[in-house]
């Protein structure tokens, strides 16, 4: 769930001039627009799933406000939004289309905040679980075809002389790290990401009222560690870990 309060012509400034360092990246560097093209199939589920995981979340406690807005849906081109899904393959964290809600419409059995939370953990946590499901598929795809997948240090090598197969493990492992990424980017407790609702339920609430009152500030706050590219390096770490740590249970569950 992901929901600016201030002019988005900014972003798209920023964005715009992202893009054009892409741009003059892959022309003199066209191998890259090959990773790029890899990349693609695993952005379109992650934030697809991502965004669904939201408002499905939200239509079970109560509201159909997702649901009103046809955003119940596996259709990707429902919920990309250009920023994120730019920075998603480019970056490897981003965002989709804010699902709406409308937390006066949750069950009463619990309170608005802790729905919140709920929601919007439903995102991170779908992208965590198809983290998963592809790191299961990849090493069964590997284990059936005898391909080996070395893990080392400086990254993850395919090693076979068939160009499909190593296309498809290609693409299985890079839709796995783009899951990883946009869940772990999702997790940070700054407005606008999912962290910042999660963490409310767990707040005393001096340090809520103190939080609100200072949105605007965390939101400036977010777009400095986005452009500097601190963010990236706040989150590869954990990116990394977990990816390797997926990977290396992977390579023992199916013994290879």
């Amino acid at each position: 769930m992901f929901n600016f309060s201030f002019d988005k012509r900014t972003m798209y400034i920023i964005a715009g001039i992202m893009l054009l360092f892409v741009v003059l990246q892959f022309a003199t560097n066209p191998s890259e627009l090959t990773g790029l093209l890899l990349s693609a199939p695993g952005v379109l589920v992650a934030i697809t799933f991502h965004e669904f995981a939201h408002g499905f979340a939200a239509y079970k406690l109560g509201d159909d406000t997702a649901k009103n807005e046809g955003r119940l849906s596996l259709n990707p081109f429902d919920h990309l939004d250009p920023i994120g899904t730019l920075m998603l393959l480019v970056a490897g964290f981003g965002w989709g289309k804010p699902v709406h809600v409308n937390p006066r419409n949750y069950t009463r059995k619990m309170s608005m905040e802790k729905g919140e939370a709920i929601v919007s953990i439903a995102g991170p946590l779908m992208n965590f679980i198809l983290a998963i499901i592809f790191t299961i598929i990849t090493f069964a795809v590997a284990k059936s075809t005898d391909v080996a997948i070395i893990i080392s240090e400086y990254g993850i090598y395919i090693n076979t002389l068939n160009t499909t197969l190593k296309i498809i493990i290609t693409i299985l492992i890079n839709a796995t790290i783009i899951n990883i990424g946009l869940g772990v980017f999702n997790l940070i407790p700054l407005p606008p990401l999912d962290g910042s609702k999660i963490i409310m339920p767990f707040l005393p609430y001096k340090a809520k009222q103190w939080f609100m009152n200072n949105e605007q500030i965390f939101y400036i706050v977010f777009i400095l560690i986005w452009i500097t590219g601190i963010a990236g390096d706040i989150i590869s770490p954990a990116i990394n870990g977990i990816g390797n740590g997926l990977f290396m249970l992977g390579k023992s569950i199916f013994k290879m």
